[in-house]
């Protein structure tokens, strides 16, 4: 299903995050995941790479898709970062207001009423009111006692009710099952598949303002725009290191695909051809033309325009989460000159998108 090849897609791109990042338990985790949900040959391939560089799971570990029935239960040692609340954090200065938001968010009974949405709530009103309550509840800017929980109370309400498989499961079974607020350690069949810090770091980017930037605003927010710059940077880098590590992996370990969607000719793939429907760009290898013909071809042709569509769903998915994060991070610090450079920002991808749909269509 379609669904899935999307869903698999972005548990390759956390995986592929967690490996860049030494979490080669997190990337198993995500990988086993992709395959149950739309097996890939780049989703076998990472694994085997995890695999051959002797990384093997604790013997307590369990897998997110072991044949234990019941709750998933995740041991301390491989369980994902997530904002912990230190010692040093109690004597922080915390108003009247955040402790009474931090108790609201606790007495929750279900994830709607975290969010303060409707039931029948858009994708875009989930959106917006997870990024007011992420900003107003992050450890680093809410001091208050119990303010981690809520937050992760909060990031977990919106990881689920956005997957529209979760949320019709839990509008379904939900209410009777979960205690949204943290009361209860029974997750249900509701875990959310992203940590709550994961979550916020994609919706802006990377970690929240620095709190020692209190004493000099103007400096400070220098470093901010420096950081977030090199944070930006890296983002935009590393999708291509991942293909690249992907595709060499691909040649040496596994057998060689029928073609390549790559923007040039490769080591086995030198003759370029256009599908017939989309004129959707590809290289082949010298025996193709003897392999494939006919029906054949046109088949093949079909599988290459799919994954030419999946991959440019990916891409404008990307594009917006880093135009947003952008917007927001402009909106929040007051800079004008960021603003604009999102404003003018392209989403290269997602014209593509829409060019391919409507000749779909038309």
């Amino acid at each position: 299903m379609e669904v899935n090849r999307d869903e698999a897609e972005r548990c390759i791109d956390i995986a592929a995050v967690a490996l860049t990042n030494q979490q080669p338990e997190k990337a198993q985790r995500f990988l086993e995941k992709a395959q149950r949900l739309f097996p890939t040959e780049k989703a076998r391939v990472l694994l085997d790479f995890i695999a051959k560089n002797g990384f093997t799971p604790g013997q307590n570990d369990q897998s997110d898709f072991s044949g234990v029935s019941g709750p998933r239960q995740r041991q301390s040692t491989t369980e994902d970062t997530q904002p912990e609340e230190k010692p040093s954090d109690i004597n922080k200065a915390y108003t009247a207001d955040q402790l009474e938001a931090v108790k609201r968010i606790k007495q929750c009974k279900d994830f709607y009423e975290i969010l303060g949405v409707q039931k029948d709530a858009s994708e875009d009103e989930l959106k917006r009111s997870y990024r007011k309550l992420a900003l107003k509840f992050h450890p680093d800017k809410n001091h208050a006692p119990g303010a981690t929980e809520a937050f992760k109370a909060i990031g977990n309400a919106y990881a689920v009710l956005s997957n529209a498989n979760k949320r019709r499961q839990y509008d379904q079974y939900g209410e009777e099952r979960r205690h949204p607020s943290g009361h209860s350690h029974d997750t249900g069949n509701f875990e959310p598949d992203i940590s709550p810090e994961d979550l916020f770091n994609m919706f802006f980017g990377g970690g929240y303002p620095s709190s020692e930037c209190n004493s000099s605003v103007f400096s400070c927010h220098a470093h901010q725009m420096q950081y977030l710059g090199g944070l930006a940077l890296f983002v935009q880098v590393m999708p291509i290191l991942v293909l690249v590590i992907v595709s060499a992996l691909s040649q040496i370990m596994v057998n060689s695909p029928s073609y390549s969607l790559s923007f040039r000719p490769s080591a086995g793939y030198s003759h370029k051809r256009l599908t017939e429907n989309l004129k959707v760009p590809y290289y082949v290898g010298e025996q193709f033309f003897k392999e494939f013909t006919g029906v054949n071809l046109k088949n093949l042709e079909r599988t290459v325009e799919d994954d030419y569509i999946s991959n440019l769903r990916n891409n404008c998915w990307k594009e917006k989460q880093q135009k947003e994060g952008m917007l927001y991070r402009a909106r929040y610090f007051g800079d004008t000159d960021l603003y604009q450079r999102a404003q003018r920002a392209r989403t290269p991808s997602c014209a593509k998108l829409s060019e391919i749909t409507a000749s779909l269509h038309g």
